[in-house]
């Protein structure tokens, strides 16, 4: 019961304070990648800016849900079939754009720091634009299923999956697509930019930003951060199903996802922080920005 009530409390505070930062540092990331030229015409940039609207979407419809249905048990998706099916096809979308907008801009980077002239041409802002069409669209089919799937259960009240083939894929979902593959992913070409940035000094500062490269690299240290202790979590209770486990386990097993569950939104709250701490050319951006907002007399620095 203690259990319960501090991890009821914990949604309540730590989630409303990861809501406020996080819808505050993606407006603003929003703001400074879509104003200032430097950042307008550059790919690694410009995925930034569609991982910040899609992050914005998520903790509105995910996080302050989840903060409303576990501290105020105000739950539409217990009463409301159409905001079930939409609540599940967001939760499986939104996190799959915005994490793979995050390794293409890890992609980027590689690209625009390699020795071979082909090779950095792919860093393009047109085709940047296509791939994010493309991975839109893909991931949007793909949450097609679990949305058809979705139903409110007539025994517990509770939106879920009801489909058995794919309550059990499930844990595959999340163990691969939200944590395994773009942990790999973002490691791999972080990895591969920073030996193309130590091996080709001279080359690097011609062709790659290097406070690019600097905002990609904090950022999959902040991926690393948010998403490992949940596939981490998710493949121990994939392995301990089977299990017999007493109540005072289950109430340490909720407490433990309660937590670790909000540290997945660390992601999508903190990347503004992460560039600010990270760049001092964004630092600079949001600054401007700031300032600009509180006197508009001043001519904008944008320009």
């Amino acid at each position: 019961m203690l259990l319960s009530y501090i991890s009821q409390q914990t949604t309540i505070y730590v989630g409303c304070f990861l809501a406020f930062i996080g819808i505050l540092g993606n407006s603003m990331n929003i703001l400074v990648f879509s104003t200032v030229p430097s950042y307008r015409i550059t790919s690694c940039t410009f995925y930034f800016l569609i991982s910040s609207i899609f992050n914005i979407a998520y903790i509105v419809i995910n996080l302050i849900s989840r903060i409303l249905s576990v501290g105020y048990a105000i739950d539409p998706t217990r009463t409301s079939l159409a905001w079930c099916k939409f609540r599940q096809f967001c939760l499986y979308v939104l996190l799959l754009i915005t994490v793979t907008c995050a390794c293409l801009a890890t992609i980027d980077q590689y690209f625009a720091s390699s020795q071979n002239v082909r090779i950095r041409r792919l860093s393009n802002i047109r085709w940047a634009r296509r791939i994010v069409v493309i991975v839109i669209i893909i991931w949007c089919i793909y949450g097609i299923p679990p949305t058809l799937y979705s139903d409110i259960s007539s025994t517990t009240k509770a939106c879920a999956v009801t489909n058995a083939g794919y309550t059990v894929y499930f844990p595959f979902h999340v163990i691969g697509l939200n944590c395994i593959i773009p942990t790999v992913v973002m490691v791999t070409f972080g990895y591969l930019t920073y030996r193309n940035i130590r091996l080709t000094r001279a080359l690097a500062r011609q062709y790659a930003d290097r406070q690019l490269v600097r905002m990609v690299l904090f950022q999959i240290i902040l991926v690393i951060i948010s998403f490992v202790p949940y596939g981490t979590y998710s493949m121990y209770s994939l392995i301990s199903t089977g299990l017999t486990k007493d109540a005072y386990r289950l109430s340490q097993e909720a407490y433990a996802l309660a937590v670790i569950s909000l540290v997945t939104y660390f992601y999508y709250c903190g990347n503004c922080y992460v560039f600010v701490l990270s760049s001092s050319r964004f630092r600079r951006s949001v600054r401007n920005r700031i300032l600009y907002w509180w006197n508009p007399i001043q001519i904008d620095p944008a320009i």
